[in-house]
Order: C-alpha cells, then sequence, then structure tokens
C-alpha cells in the first residue's frame, strides 16, 4: 500500500531520509532495525517504534487505525509503504546483495503480503516480545527520532 505521507516537517527529515517505523515491542523488528543499521553504510535510514508519538503523527488517519499497519512502515520522500512493499523498499535502499531482492516486486503484492502477513501475524510468538531496549551509541541515537 502507498499512500502519501501528511507530514512534511522538516525536523522529522521525512523527504532527507527513508524514515522506518517499526514495532518497538517486538524482537524480531527490533532485531531488524539492528540489522539495517549495521547494513546502512550510506546513512541512508531513520527510525521510530510505532508505538511513539512522533511515528504516529508520521502517518495518515487511515493507517493509524489499520490493526494490520503493526510491524513495519517505511515512508520515503512522502510515500507511506506498508506490509511486503516496504520491505521491498528498504532492500532495495540498502544497496549491494540485499537490492537484488526487489525483484519480487514484480509480484503483485497480495501474493506476496500473504506471506509478510503470515510472518507478521506470528512474529511475537516465534520471535518473542523485547524486554528491553538496546542501548544505542550517540551515533546510532541520532538515527532515531
Amino acid at each position: 500500500m502507498k499512500a502519501p505521507c501528511p507530514v512534511s516537517d522538516p525536523k522529522h527529515d521525512t523527504f532527507k531520509h527513508p524514515i522506518m517505523l517499526f514495532d518497538g515491542e517486538c524482537r524480531f523488528c527490533s532485531g531488524s532495525v539492528q540489522f539495517i543499521i549495521r547494513k546502512d553504510k550510506k546513512d541512508v535510514f531513520r527510525f521510530a517504534p510505532l508505538q511513539s508519538d512522533t511515528a504516529q503523527s508520521l502517518l495518515p488517519q487511515e493507517i493509524r487505525e489499520d490493526p494490520t499497519m503493526d510491524s513495519v512502515i517505511l515512508i520515503d520522500k512522502g510515500i507511506v509503504y506498508t506490509h511486503s512493499a516496504a520491505v521491498l523498499q528498504i532492500c532495495r535502499r540498502l544497496g549491494r546483495g540485499w537490492a537484488l531482492l526487489y525483484v519480487f516486486a514484480s509480484v503483485p503484492a497480495p501474493w506476496r503480503d500473504v506471506i509478510y502477513r503470515w510472518v507478521a501475524k506470528r512474529r511475537h510468538k516465534l520471535f518473542g516480545k523485547q524486554d528491553n531496549c538496546m542501548i544505542p551509541t550517540p551515533e546510532i541515537r541520532r538515527k532515531f527520532i
């Protein structure tokens, strides 16, 4: 799903950096953020937990109210990507070998999203919930909005 991002507040860097919104309570999602930080050699991404006021202020109301929007969302140049489209955009922006996964964008979104939703629905059962947060270095902390 793509939707225009209603926020153009420059303090959020919504047009300078893609922003990955993630479930801050999900161990799999938090692990994915840490993985992306390690692979993001060009300092492309910024991050915010979906539970934060910042994340909620960036999302259109229909997405905030949609219960299926609970794991990963990407906002890039004012476009909101959800479900498998968000994951594929993240892979594309990571570059290197990860960009090759973008070939799956040619698969119709409803088919891709079946797999995405299957994992998303079971992520807490499969990977657990976060009991604590990582303590980021000052360099990593600036990536969180």
